[in-house]
């Protein structure tokens, strides 16, 4: 997929400009796979081409959270702008998801 790229350890995976439910169940289906096919510590998502996010996305982030802890790995967020890092923040992920310059609780 030209949207996510192994790098080391790490799957980054690009998302879309908008992150609804148009695009979440592709994006679960093929981070899903590519976790289990090459084993990653961590999975990085890319919001810098993101200007819009609604709770469909939200829900795709924590499900791949609880499968790369069940793996033992880790998410990373990175690349907000400053509306998605207050839907995120307002969501309160940031309790479990590592955002981009900040250190999980």
């Amino acid at each position: 997929m030209e949207w996510m790229e192994v790098k080391g350890n790490r799957l980054v995976v690009s998302l879309p400009p908008e992150l609804d439910h148009h695009y979440t169940e592709e994006i679960r289906t093929e981070v899903d796979r590519m976790v289990s096919r090459q084993p990653v510590d961590e999975v990085e998502f890319d919001f810098t081409r993101t200007v819009f996010m609604d709770s469909a996305g939200i829900g795709m982030l924590i499900g791949r959270y609880k499968v790369m802890k069940a793996l033992s790995g880790s998410i990373r967020l990175s690349h907000m702008n400053g509306q998605i890092r207050r839907i995120l923040s307002l969501s309160g992920i940031q309790r479990y998801i590592q955002l981009d310059g900040e250190e999980a609780v």
